[in-house]
């Protein structure tokens, strides 16, 4: 597995390519899913396959956080608490505390 560098501020985090390529890719295919449930609604698809295709778009964006989330713990939450920034882990609570609503 390839040395995961962090270059985090609490504004802005560098991405390797490789992450920002697969975050792209996911968002893509949730904004295509999106255009697809809009296209259902004009075309005055039945409810339930609707909600269906609603409910795959809630998984793809859980899954698109959890792969977000992941990357964040490996590298900005991992960095600062190697750094003594232990407010880092206040942060991250804050966040999984926002994510379970």
């Amino acid at each position: 597995m390839e040395e995961m560098t962090c270059c985090c501020t609490h504004k802005t985090k560098e991405r390797s390519a490789e992450e920002l390529r697969s975050l792209q890719n996911r968002l893509s295919r949730i904004e295509g899913q999106i255009r697809g449930i809009r296209g259902m609604v004009e075309k005055d698809a039945y409810c339930t396959d609707i909600l269906t295709q609603v409910a795959a778009v809630n998984a793809a964006l859980n899954a698109f956080s959890r792969e977000l989330l992941a990357n964040h713990i490996k590298t900005c939450v991992a960095d600062d608490i190697k750094a003594g920034k232990d407010e880092t882990v206040d942060e991250l609570v804050a966040t999984l505390q926002k994510l379970m609503k």
